[in-house]
């Protein structure tokens, strides 16, 4: 049984669905109605409200704060500026991705990392030697993303933040209300968004004052199945989902580098001695054993499928998450990681992994499908993701 999170006492008064999924021993709405449908519009049309407080959060501070950060992640993090958050990942020293996220610099030396999974341990380990003091602040420190087109019209009744000079992966500290927070312009959806970081006892109050200000933009309580939908069209990676963490891979074909989930932009190997440098630079020389890709299912041939079979064109509005192989020639040759039917595109999209020989835009596959319990053929191809990109996101 999952735990709270600091706003399960309005999110869950909201959840009407009952829907409840566990992440990271909390407890998270998965939809609040029966469909999430009403959730992902509100987040393209207006703006959607997501409990992220789950993320584990860790503080890391002291004079050699830079240099262990530096040594733990692929990204160089003597370039990260005061207010400035970067996305990076971190492996071990055989070059394999252990967890992606972000890291926040707060202060000269003071920065926060989030993952999706426990790193305490791993970022103590690496630590060794550096003077910093690493601190975990998942449990103090709630969080919510407010994501969609108008969150920064919203954020302008609430807070007295320079919304308009607070740039893309950028952070400030600002009030709402009288709640003193970090507020950074990140997010998981692909969308114009910002995220939103408190002291857990305010959570309550932060909750309320959102919605209230939000209520004539449209502000909406969103749960994780509308977030897959939109993490999904912005081609984001799930860990769990289309990789798998080398502190649980149990066969070296589950453990993938960065170079093989669409990382590879943030692997500076131009810095040196961070974990797994040695084995990421041969990887660079002889290339990855597959890459992560965009893929668009013909649902045109699934729907004939369908019907053939005397059923209802039925497209998955629920994001799937199973491996799914994708063949070529008769033989297969890789696989899709998760997927759906995209509202806002209306396309049948999908992430995968696929040789690098097979990856370039419009490499064609085949993918199977149960329909009326026979195994169809569906024809399927490489497409440059992400699927969706406003200019919003960024300007």
């Amino acid at each position: 049984m999952g735990i709270p999170t600091p706003f399960h006492s309005r999110t869950a008064a909201l959840c009407s669905s009952m829907k409840w999924r566990e992440w990271a021993g909390y407890l998270a709405v998965s939809s609040y109605e029966t469909c999430h449908e009403r959730e992902y519009l509100a987040l393209r049309q207006s703006a959607g409200l997501l409990d992220i407080s789950p993320l584990f959060k860790y503080r890391v501070r002291g004079p050699d704060a830079v240099a262990m950060l530096d040594r733990l992640v692929t990204r160089r993090m003597d370039k990260c500026s005061v207010g400035q958050v970067v996305y990076s990942c971190w492996c071990n020293d055989r070059g394999k991705v252990i967890d992606d996220g972000t890291i926040a610099r707060l202060e000269e030396n003071l920065f926060r990392v989030t993952s999706a999974s426990p790193s305490f341990r791993w970022f103590r380990s690496v630590a060794r030697g550096f003077d910093v003091v690493i601190e975990d602040e998942s449990t103090s420190l709630a969080a919510l993303a407010i994501q969609g087109p108008t969150s920064r019209e919203i954020l302008r009744q609430v807070s007295d933040a320079d919304l308009d000079n607070l740039k893309y992966f950028r952070l400030a500290r600002c009030r709402i209300g009288s709640i003193p927070v970090v507020l950074s312009r990140t997010g998981y959806t692909g969308d114009l968004g910002y995220e939103i970081w408190a002291g857990a006892e305010h959570a309550v109050e932060l909750w309320d004052l959102l919605m209230d200000g939000g209520r004539e933009f449209g502000l909406t309580p969103m749960g994780l199945q509308a977030l897959d939908v939109a993490r999904i069209e912005a081609g984001y990676i799930l860990i769990g989902v289309d990789y798998t963490s080398a502190r649980t891979a149990m066969t070296e074909l589950q453990a993938v580098s960065p170079y093989e989930i669409g990382l590879g932009w943030t692997v500076h190997l131009g810095k040196d001695n961070f974990v797994g440098r040695t084995a990421l630079l041969e990887e660079k020389e002889i290339g990855p054993r597959r890459k992560l890709v965009g893929l668009e299912i013909d649902w045109q041939v699934l729907v004939d499928h369908q019907e053939r079979s005397g059923l209802p064109p039925d497209l998955p509005l629920v994001p799937w998450r199973e491996v799914m192989p994708l063949f070529s020639g008769g033989r297969q040759a890789g696989w899709a990681t998760s997927g759906c039917w995209s509202p806002t595109l209306k396309r049948y999209i999908a992430l995968g992994s696929v040789p690098p020989g097979l990856a370039s835009a419009g490499s064609r596959f085949e993918i199977e499908f149960m329909v009326e319990y026979e195994r169809k053929r569906v024809p399927i191809r490489v497409v440059p993701k992400p699927f969706f990109d406003p200019p919003r996101k960024r300007t």
